[in-house]
């Protein structure tokens, strides 16, 4: 089940907030969305919902450990849940390493369970927090388990904190304008996914499995393409899960802050994936130093960070490379060979400095989107090579470029640039005449975005969430 499925919208989440309604009291409504989310989960396959569990009931046992002052309980803790990860997304990517070191070894390949990246990374950083400040533990499983399972985050984050989320176990904030933003925010996720992102892959897969007709104009607008599917599916689904998570009274970190808006790849990683960002930077980059032990220092840490990240998207080399291309960019920018603070002193630097991150991002996500290295390579080579368009690629362009699908391809482009939320700031400010007109229609549209997706729901061709195989 996923948020973008018909049994969710239309009888999971209706039942799930009627319920929650009619429960009494946080502690039932607690219990209520704790099963909801382990149910949930378990759509997917009954051992994965073992697995999250047998986590959970593995973390908060090292959590205790943790809060009594074991030191060890951290280290443990990064040890198991890397172990679980490994196992799951990283066997058969080992065997081809050994392989080309001349070792032959059977290891299986296995499927990994959805969400697994995320629930192991939420159990390192709480017995990480817990063996920091024992006050940031707790001695209840069930409020474990309630945080590793929590519905809106289960799959693919945000990845929330146990200490700003304990804090909401007992008191949060409710009403009916909370209720109805967070349902708007989720209908915006939904259209993002649904109508939005789909248009950008029609493009993006013609693009990359083109094979022969592939040329320079094509692969341009194949990577634009793609790199617009990828914020918006993921940014959608985040706008889901902190819709959802507003709809239930629970405030969910952002993860996203109009990243192709980014000046440098140093700002780039301050807006795409903040929480997994965020992650990094608390639990691997600032215990290696940080920026503390010098220039090149600082620069071998975010080199470090950036390949790790790359690897945790998957076991593939195409993901390691995308990691070390960020990673030699941000490297270069924190010794000031790319010295983007320079450039950002003149209107024409500023300019400069959005181009180049910008395109960098994109030439990075080409890799990200390849199957292999090899087809990674000859795609960004085909962007600066062969500019002709001969018969083949103008009849593959009009096949999956037509004027709807590009007109959708314009919008996602402009909603993932900060010129909509400006506006709208513009006419709700507080005491503006138009705020009441803004915001009645900003639920009017909502309504009819849902319309819409319901159409595209009812009209088949489901297609996952991107990151949910990370």
């Amino acid at each position: 089940m996923a948020f973008d499925s018909a049994a969710f919208l239309f009888f999971f989440l209706p039942l799930l907030l009627i319920l929650e309604a009619l429960a009494r009291g946080e502690r039932a409504k607690n219990v209520l969305l704790c099963l909801a989310g382990l149910i949930f989960y378990a759509f997917g396959e009954l051992w994965a919902l073992a697995l999250l569990i047998a986590s959970a009931l593995v973390n908060w046992l090292l959590g205790l450990l943790a809060m009594g002052g074991k030191k060890y309980a951290a280290a443990l803790a990064a040890v198991i849940n890397l172990a679980l990860l490994g196992v799951c997304k990283y066997l058969g990517f080992f065997g081809s390493g050994l392989a080309l070191l001349g070792v032959e070894l059977s290891l299986p390949e296995i499927l990994a369970p959805a969400g697994v990246s995320f629930f192991t990374f939420k159990g390192i950083s709480y017995v990480c927090d817990a063996a920091r400040r024992p006050q940031e533990g707790t001695r209840s499983f069930f409020e474990a388990l309630f945080y590793i399972s929590f519905l809106p985050e289960v799959m693919s984050g945000p990845l929330s904190r146990f200490s700003a989320f304990r804090a909401q176990l007992a008191r949060r904030e409710r009403s009916w304008e909370r209720t109805a933003q967070g349902a708007r925010r989720f209908i915006l996720g939904l259209g993002k996914k649904l109508l939005l992102s789909g248009a950008a892959a029609v493009i993006a897969d013609a693009a990359f499995t083109a094979g022969e007709a592939l040329t320079a104009p094509l692969a341009w607008l194949g990577a634009a393409a793609y790199s617009l599917q990828l914020y918006l599916d993921f940014s959608g689904y985040s706008d889901m899960a902190v819709g959802l998570g507003a709809m239930l009274g629970f405030a969910c970190p952002e993860n996203f802050n109009y990243p192709y808006a980014a000046a440098s790849i140093t700002d780039f990683w301050r807006r795409w994936h903040i929480s997994l960002s965020l992650w990094f930077r608390d639990y691997l980059y600032i215990p290696l130093g940080g920026s503390r032990r010098g220039k090149w220092r600082t620069a071998a840490n975010k080199a470090a960070v950036f390949v790790l990240c790359g690897l945790w998207h998957g076991a593939n080399m195409t993901f390691v490379l995308w990691g070390a291309w960020h990673a030699l960019l941000s490297a270069l920018e924190s010794l000031k060979v790319l010295d983007v603070a320079r450039w950002r002193k003149t209107a024409a630097g500023r300019a400069l400095s959005r181009v180049y991150a910008l395109l960098a991002v994109s030439l990075g996500f080409v890799m990200f989107r390849a199957p292999d290295v090899g087809s990674g390579f000859a795609y960004l080579g085909t962007m600066f090579t062969r500019w002709e368009l001969p018969a083949a690629a103008r009849l593959l362009l009009a096949r999956s470029a037509d004027g709807y699908t590009l007109a959708l391809l314009a919008l996602g482009a402009l909603i993932s640039l900060p010129v909509l939320p400006a506006l709208r700031r513009r006419l709700s400010s507080p005491g503006g005449a138009l705020r009441p007109a803004a915001d009645a229609a900003g639920y009017a549209l909502s309504l009819a975005l849902l319309v819409l997706c319901a159409a595209a729901i009812a009209s088949g061709g489901f297609a996952p969430f991107i990151y949910f195989q990370f």
